[in-house]
């Protein structure tokens, strides 16, 4: 829906505005549900089990109202025309449609080149999102100060997801992808040191600064190189790519946890040197993911915008 509710001038704005409202009210409701757990009392709750539960129904029925604003009043795009017949018929026509925007993007190289530097970057960024809190209690970091540190992804993303999008203006969208890809390599490389709370508090901040920044305008970004009339096709597959994400993060920082403690352990090591080797091993298996952001970052370089517009101009007309 992004192309038919945003022109060509404001669709950076308007893809960064939309992720910083998610990170409002993200932010706004992890935090209800925060304090209906610690507190369950205040809210007639006998214990934090059932507030769990509550949060639960309450991201549900979150979801559901404000999923009503687009059905309702959000202009639908036109699509292909509706078969009648069996529900079954709708799947088929569906994967059908998926397997011809994939043989589409084969033939449109910068389109492809570009959904392979994507696959790489965000998928480094949705390790870091997905592990972090693994990542910090592995580092003795208590719980509590995990879920700080969460909230203030929640909230510092909300004007910085804004931010990003003003700099995608102004700067260029191309170049501030890299800034967020080159920010996410310094906090890759800085996250393997931290110690302390301050620092792991810091670096969360560093997230959230260009967390929504990268996921917001490589989505219109996207749009620029894909021809408008297939919008809805291109980017059910660009979505669903981001779905297939952070499966080589989790692979290859698993990975270097497994050689890191086979090469460092002795034969019948003690308690103390499987902490020490486990501690070494989570500190090298984030670094890992610079790999990712750097390839993902010379995919991008080599994506030609004004050659992926000719393209996508060409198919439109055809």
């Amino acid at each position: 829906l992004l192309p038919a509710v945003a022109s060509e001038t404001n669709i950076d704005l308007i893809s960064s505005l939309g992720y910083s409202l998610g990170y409002l009210g993200g932010g706004l409701l992890f935090l209800l549900n925060v304090i209906m757990t610690l507190k369950p009392g205040t809210f007639g709750l006998p214990d934090a089990a059932a507030a769990v539960r509550v949060s639960f129904v309450s991201v549900a029925l979150w979801w559901g109202l404000f999923s009503l604003f687009t059905l309702l009043w959000v202009p639908d795009t036109a699509g292909r025309e509706r078969r009648t017949g069996r529900r079954w018929h709708t799947v088929v026509e569906g994967l059908k449609q998926l397997s011809e925007t994939f043989k589409e993007i084969r033939h449109l190289r910068t389109v492809f080149l570009f959904l392979l530097a994507y696959w790489f970057y965000i998928d480094g960024v949705d390790t870091i999102i997905r592990m972090a809190v693994d990542y910090g209690l592995s580092l003795g970091f208590r719980s509590t100060d995990l879920i700080t540190a969460l909230l203030a992804v929640q909230f510092v993303g909300f004007p910085a997801a804004l931010a990003f999008g003003k700099l995608g203006q102004k700067w260029g969208v191309r170049r501030s992808i890299f800034l967020a890809i080159g920010m996410y390599i310094c906090i890759t490389l800085w996250g393997t040191m931290i110690s302390s709370k301050t620092e792991f508090y810091a670096l969360a901040v560093m997230i959230a600064l260009v967390q929504g920044g990268i996921q917001a305008l490589s989505r219109s970004y996207y749009s620029r190189l894909i021809p408008v009339n297939k919008a809805a096709q291109y980017y059910g597959f660009y979505n669903m790519l981001g779905k297939f994400a952070a499966i080589m993060g989790p692979a290859l920082m698993g990975g270097v946890v497994l050689l890191v403690r086979y090469l460092l352990l002795p034969p019948s090591p003690s308690t103390e040197e499987m902490l020490a080797a486990g501690r070494l091993a989570s500190r090298w298996s984030l670094g890992s993911i610079v790999v990712l952001f750097a390839i993902g970052g010379l995919l991008l370089y080599f994506v030609d915008e004004q050659k992926g517009r000719r393209e996508a101009q060409y198919l439109s007309r055809t």
